[in-house]
């Protein structure tokens, strides 16, 4: 467990990381969020007005999730103990919370305890603090990067308020800089970054900003002059992947989006959504495997083709690797997402999965079992079965394949776009000659 008093500077303060040296010390210096810390804002509301109650703070990393919960124990006066999910167990919560129960009964201050990654405790160990957030014991503040709906048990979320930050934007990351750059105290003071620069970080930062400032600082160190040099800017963003969570809430967010892209015929978009998958690190043949549901989903038998290129652009990638294979799949995307839409298949799917789930085991019709044995023969198997090759047009009307306690369903609903078009003039040219047959 650690315990830690907010902006503790023993050891002079410069020795310290500069994203650390410089968290903002009151709100006035925190940059980002004005959508829950502006002035009239909830947040800052309760803040200010000292009514502590427990949160949840959920965003992407280097968004202030750790430096607002320190300013929220620093402007109450209370105790502020920090736990890290990823270390820390049941047994140091205990600790935690009989620290905080001393603190109260000496001096009448409250605690701030601040979990940090708290989507990495399990069941049992959310458990062990709910009680005593419960009785006040604690206050309790938990950041996670992940979405707290699939991460936290319900017991907890509906006892504490989660707020949503943000990623920063250029301009905000630029401010930062720039307050690092002329911070006397804590910052880079004499040091001198031009425009451009301070704007290829900031980029480079991809809204996190301990990420601009490490940036910042590396360039610093590389540099012998006053000035930062372009150079020293250029070599240490280079390479500089954006976000991209494997697991986690952003990447089933791009994925999303890429599909969503395709399905919506915006192909500069599903474009942008997959090489932002690729730049973050994600393995191609995981894209390509989704490019290939996609195109059943979403274009079916609109355009029977999207799915036989998106297959060849999975071939492509296991065996040429990248960037051919990459390039292959940039193909199938951008052909997906301009071919004609269609779900018919997909929905008729899906009915079809719910009507046998729900409709017992009905028996093959005997005319349509197979008979190759004189035993089945003799039973009937096959017998009045109309081979469609010898009927006219090759299509046997009247003739039913349903079960035959089953009444006859109509799954698959052609649209009016691509290939379907002719398909659905077919199946209706088809009905007719049934409806014939059957009168």
């Amino acid at each position: 467990m650690a315990t830690q008093d907010l902006f503790d500077d023993s050891d002079g303060g410069l020795t310290r990381p500069l994203a650390d040296r410089m968290r903002p010390r009151n709100l006035d210096e925190f940059m980002g969020q004005s959508h829950i810390v502006a002035e009239g804002k909830p947040l800052r509301m309760a803040i200010e007005s000292d009514r502590l109650h427990s949160m949840i703070f959920w965003g992407p990393p280097g968004t202030g999730k750790t430096t607002l919960a320190r300013l929220i124990a620093g402007h109450s006066g209370a105790q502020f103990i920090t736990l890290s999910a990823v270390l820390a167990g049941v047994k140091d919560i205990r600790a935690a919370v009989e620290q905080a129960r001393r603190t109260k009964q000496a001096d009448g201050r409250s605690t701030v305890l601040f979990i940090d990654e708290v989507h990495r405790f399990n069941k049992s160990q959310q458990d062990a603090f709910l009680p005593h957030v419960e009785d006040g014991t604690v206050v309790f503040i938990g950041a996670t990067t992940e979405n707290p709906s699939f991460e936290l048990n319900n017991a907890l979320l509906s006892r504490a308020r989660t707020y949503v930050l943000k990623s920063l934007g250029s301009d905000e990351l630029e401010s930062i800089i720039e307050r690092a750059l002329n911070d006397s105290e804590r910052g880079l003071v004499g040091r001198e970054l031009s425009g451009a620069s301070r704007r290829l970080i900031a980029e480079a930062s991809d809204g996190d900003a301990r990420r601009g400032l490490n940036l910042l600082e590396i360039a610093a160190d590389l540099s012998a002059e006053k000035e930062i040099s372009t150079a020293a800017v250029k070599e240490v963003v280079s390479g500089n992947l954006r976000r991209f969570d494997k697991g986690g809430e952003a990447f089933y967010d791009q994925i999303s989006a890429l599909h969503k892209s395709i399905r919506g015929s915006a192909p500069d978009a599903a474009l942008y959504w997959f090489c932002r998958m690729v730049d973050g690190g994600c393995d191609p043949l995981y894209i390509a495997r989704r490019v290939v549901r996609m195109a059943s989903e979403d274009i079916g038998n609109a355009d029977p083709r999207g799915l036989a290129l998106a297959l060849s652009a999975w071939e492509t990638q296991e065996r040429l690797g990248s960037p051919e294979g990459e390039l292959a799949i940039a193909q199938a995307v951008l052909y997906l997402a301009c071919a004609p839409k269609s779900n018919a298949v997909y929905t008729a799917f899906k009915a079809a999965m719910k009507d046998v789930r729900a409709s017992g085991s009905h028996d093959v019709p005997i005319h349509l079992r197979n008979a190759p044995t004189k035993l089945m023969k003799e039973l009937g198997y096959g017998h009045e079965y109309r081979y469609a090759h010898d009927e006219a047009n090759a299509y046997a009307a009247g003739e039913r394949y349903f079960p035959d306690d089953l009444p006859d369903r109509r799954y698959y609903q052609p649209v009016d776009r691509g290939l379907e078009i002719k398909i659905k003039e077919k199946l209706k040219r088809l009905e007719e000659l049934d409806r014939k047959a059957r009168n």
